[in-house]
């Protein structure tokens, strides 16, 4: 009976070794047990869950983080302006993979914006109190200084996307590459020949891969990349409106037009109904991350699934395991950890 164990050995409340013991485990599995991991068996869990019912043990969260250096907080660290946060689709699918995945876990999560230099120093010395145990960084540009300040203070961190190939941080990302090239795959196949690209920011690597894809689509088709039909974008509606003008000034006759994002594939389509070109009859177009702006526009929109949540999800997974063991990844001896997951062309009517 619970009863009977209500009190350790000692007298007083039962402890993590007394359950440890009850169960025939280590005290390191048990914390696992009471911490939510996933990397424990099913068949250990339920010794040490019954151990802890018939020894009536309760954690004590506040000293257990205490004892273990621990907050029992985890920041998502968005180095862009609020507007952007909620604008874009993007920003909300990750939030809510993000958010599913620590719904078992005793871990609250903090969102934290980075998008203008006072934010970014108050955040620097939020980190350095160490007030986390973990950082999730979102949409970081390749000049971004936050990751190596996280490096700096051996805080475990999971970037979205990583910088560049050489990226020195655990990530998680889509297949970037694939997806360009598999929406001008699409457009070719299609018949269309003058395939323009509105790209994101180019100091954003995925943006940059996005664009790889797109050029060796035309080379192994045997077109150039007419690089007059290159226009940075910004991630945003205006950004999309203005390269689209720009296009259409370079090369009115083209028929095909790859944007970045779906929001700047939302900002294309405005101007070329205002020039009096139809969708997909003269012009084809492509988007990218098949969000809900995709599945209601008229018509509605061809893009490039990135699996938003599930990244999200990864990402928790990914930093959950860096915090386990605290210890730098330099002296874990351990390589870097990059995820990339698998995106998928979703075809509609604007293509």
């Amino acid at each position: 009976m619970a009863s009977h164990g209500a009190r350790g050995r000692s007298g007083g409340r039962p402890t993590l070794e007394e359950v440890a013991a009850r169960a025939g485990v280590g005290r390191g599995t048990v914390s696992r047990v009471i911490n939510g991991s996933p990397r424990v068996s099913d068949a250990t869990r339920a010794a040490v869950e019954a151990a802890v019912a018939e020894l009536g043990y309760v954690p004590n969260t506040a000293a257990r983080a205490l004892a273990a250096n621990r907050t029992d907080a985890i920041a998502l660290v968005v180095p862009e302006p609020e507007t952007r946060f909620f604008a874009e689709p993007y920003f909300s699918d990750m939030l809510r993979g993000v958010g599913a995945e620590l719904s078992d876990t005793e871990m609250q999560l903090l969102l934290i914006f980075a998008g203008s230099d006072r934010e970014r120093q108050r955040l620097a010395q939020y980190l350095a109190a160490h007030r986390v145990d973990g950082v999730l960084l979102v949409s970081v540009h390749a000049d971004d200084p936050l990751p190596d300040l996280l490096v700096q203070l051996e805080i475990p961190a999971v970037i979205s996307g990583p910088r560049s190939a050489a990226e020195t941080l655990t990530s998680v990302d889509s297949d970037n590459y694939g997806g360009g090239r598999s929406a001008v795959e699409h457009l070719l196949a299609s018949g269309r020949r003058t395939i323009a690209h509105i790209t994101g920011r180019l100091d954003v690597y995925g943006a940059q891969r996005r664009v790889d894809g797109y050029r060796d689509a035309l080379r192994d088709a045997g077109h150039r990349a007419d690089e007059l039909l290159i226009e940075p974008g910004d991630f945003t509606e205006e950004g999309g409106r203005r390269a689209m003008t720009r296009l259409l000034e370079r090369d009115p006759a083209l028929d095909a037009v790859f944007a970045g994002s779906d929001v700047m594939a939302a900002g294309a389509r405005q101007v070329l109904r205002e020039v009096g070109r139809r969708i997909p009859d003269d012009v084809a177009l492509v988007g990218y991350d098949d969000s809900a702006i995709a599945r209601h526009m008229d018509p509605p929109l061809t893009s490039v699934r990135q699996p938003i949540v599930e990244m999200g999800r990864a990402m928790i997974d990914l930093l959950l395991a860096e915090i386990a063991d605290r210890r730098p990844a330099v002296s874990r001896g351990l390589e870097r950890r990059h995820a990339v997951l698998p995106t998928e062309l979703v075809v509609r009517a604007s293509s």
